[in-house]
């Protein structure tokens, strides 16, 4: 991982050893949001077979939750004064998401790669939620904000497969 860069703000909001904690942690799901809405964008466009439409739809619906989502993470970062790293180099190696299929994916197949993609990333964000929440209860409380709507995304992806 890349070490963040951190610009001389006069005024911290954490100490320094909480502050490294907390973006460290930050920077990771803020890898997995980036990745997984470039996952979904493949699945979207490659997504073939009965049903096409319905989930080609939801997941343009899921990408912007997951592009807000990162949008909220970077800018966290920045508040507490170190730069997010949301290069392709970095994503494509720090990204805890499996690589997704170069080629047209069967909706049930689809379906089944994104929810676990999903998956994948909300278990990360309820890691950080567990060891933000000592550190700094405002990353605690926006991690959980990102996740509840990611929770109901990956309910209705789930619905599908059912």
């Amino acid at each position: 991982m890349t070490t963040a860069t951190k610009p001389e703000f006069k005024r911290e909001i954490l100490d320094t050893d909480k502050n490294e904690q907390v973006t460290a942690i930050l920077q990771s799901n803020l890898t997995n949001l980036i990745d997984l809405a470039l996952l979904m964008k493949q699945a979207h466009w490659n997504v073939v077979g009965t049903g096409f439409r319905s989930i080609h739809l939801q997941l343009d619906e899921i990408i912007e939750t997951v592009r807000d989502a990162s949008d909220e993470v970077a800018e966290r970062m920045s508040t507490l004064g170190i730069a997010p790293d949301g290069r392709s180099s970095t994503v494509a190696s720090n990204s805890e998401l499996s690589s997704y299929p170069e080629n047209f994916v069967k909706v049930s197949k689809t379906v089944s790669l994104v929810a676990d993609a999903l998956k994948t990333t909300i278990d990360s964000l309820r890691s950080a939620i567990e060891k933000a929440g000592d550190l700094d209860p405002i990353s605690e409380d926006m991690l959980i904000a990102i996740s509840g709507p990611l929770e109901k995304h990956l309910w209705m992806l789930q619905a599908r497969e059912a």
